[in-house]
C-alpha cells in the first residue's frame, strides 16, 4: 500500500489538475452516505467527521478531527487520513495525508464555485480567515480568475495570520494587502472568500457590494456563522451538496427564521458543473456559494493522486 505524505499528495494535486477533475467527477456518479458527526466533548467543539463514498472503481473514506482549541497551542485545527481501496476486490491502495487533501479539495471546491458563479471580470478578491485552509485559497483561485489584480486578507481571531500570510504572498509576487477595517475592504471586494470557524458572523448583509460574489467554506455544524442572515436574504444561494441544508449553520438558521426556503437554493455544484455556458448573472446580483465538503470530493481528489502521472518525490510501502 502505498502512502502519501502532505508533500507528495500537494504535488499530486495542483489546482489546473484538481479543479477541472472536480468539475468532471461532481457530476458522474457515486454512493455518498451522510457525513457521520460525533461530538467529542461539550467544551471545546472537538469533533470526529468520518466521510465514505464509493463507486465501480474505487471506495475510501476520511477520517477527520477537528480540535478548535489547537490554535492556542500552534497546531492545525484539522487532522485527518484517507484510505483509498479498490472498488471491486476492496483491497486497500493508499493512505493519503487527510490534512493537505482536505485543504487542497476544500479550496478547489469553492475556486471552482467561483468560476461558475462570479463576475469574469472580478479584480479584487478578499480572504476572510488564514488558518490552514485560508492559507490556500489564493492559488486555488489564481487558478480559475487570473485577472484577479488585488487579494485583500483579514483574520478578525487572528490578526498576525493576515499580515504573515501577506508577507508570503508579496514575497511571491502577488499584490496582496493586509486589512484591518472589515466593512470597507468587503466593500471593496468583486469576490469574497470566508474560511473560519466562527460561530458568529463575520460578514454582515450592509457591508456587501451589488455584484459580489461570496464562497463560504468554513461552517460545517449548525452552531458556526460566518455571514448574517441578512446577506443571505439579498443572496442567490448555492451550495456544493444537499447536506449543506442541515450542516451549515447559516443556512440553518435562515430556514428556520423564515428568510430562506427550500426553494431558494437555486443550484447544487453538481447541478451547475455540466452547463457549457456561464450561468447569467444580473449586474447587481449577489451570489453566495456554501460549501460543506463531500465524501465525492475526497474521493476524486483521493483518486487524483493515486492516479496521477507525476514523479513522486520518494515511495513508501506501508503493511497495515
Amino acid at each position: 500500500m502505498e502512502y502519501f505524505d502532505p508533500v507528495r499528495t500537494a504535488e499530486r494535486l495542483d489546482y489546473d489538475v484538481l479543479v477541472p477533475a472536480l468539475r468532471t467527477g461532481l457530476t458522474e456518479g457515486a454512493v455518498v452516505p451522510p457525513r457521520h458527526h460525533h461530538a467529542l466533548d461539550d467544551g471545546n467543539d472537538a469533533t470526529l467527521l468520518l466521510m465514505p463514498a464509493w463507486n465501480r472503481e474505487f471506495l475510501g473514506v476520511k477520517l477527520v478531527d477537528v480540535f478548535p482549541g489547537n490554535t492556542a497551542r500552534g497546531l492545525p485545527a484539522l487532522s485527518s487520513t484517507y484510505v483509498l481501496a479498490d472498488g471491486v476486490t476492496g483491497q486497500h491502495l493508499a493512505l493519503v495525508d487527510g490534512g493537505e487533501l482536505t485543504r487542497r479539495r476544500t479550496v478547489a471546491t469553492a475556486a471552482l464555485g467561483a468560476s461558475l458563479l462570479s463576475r469574469a471580470d472580478s479584480r479584487v478578491h478578499l480572504i476572510v480567515g488564514t488558518g490552514h485552509i485560508g492559507s490556500g485559497v489564493h492559488d486555488a483561485y489564481s487558478s480559475v480568475r487570473p485577472g484577479i489584480e488585488t487579494t485583500l486578507v483579514a483574520d478578525p481571531y487572528n490578526p498576525a495570520g493576515a499580515h504573515a500570510l501577506v508577507g508570503a504572498l508579496v514575497e511571491r509576487g502577488v499584490n496582496a494587502v493586509a486589512v484591518d477595517d472589515l466593512p470597507v475592504a468587503a466593500g471593496r471586494a468583486d469576490i469574497i472568500t470566508t474560511a473560519t470557524l466562527a460561530r458568529e458572523p463575520v460578514l454582515r448583509g450592509e457591508w456587501i457590494t451589488p455584484g459580489t460574489h461570496l464562497d463560504l467554506i468554513g461552517s460545517f455544524r449548525p452552531e458556526m456563522h460566518e455571514v448574517d442572515t441578512a446577506l443571505l436574504r439579498r443572496a442567490t444561494v448555492f451550495i456544493d451538496a444537499e447536506a449543506a441544508r442541515t450542516e451549515a449553520g447559516e443556512l440553518v438558521t435562515a430556514f428556520a427564521e423564515g428568510a430562506l426556503g427550500d426553494q431558494d437554493i437555486a443550484a447544487t455544484l453538481p447541478e451547475l458543473c455540466p452547463r457549457v455556458e456561464p450561468r447569467p448573472r444580473e449586474a447587481d446580483e449577489i451570489t453566495v456559494f456554501k460549501t460543506v465538503g463531500t465524501g465525492l470530493a475526497d474521493l476524486i481528489a483521493a483518486v487524483t493522486v493515486y492516479t496521477s502521472t507525476t514523479e513522486p518525490s520518494r515511495s513508501t510501502d506501508a503493511d497495515e
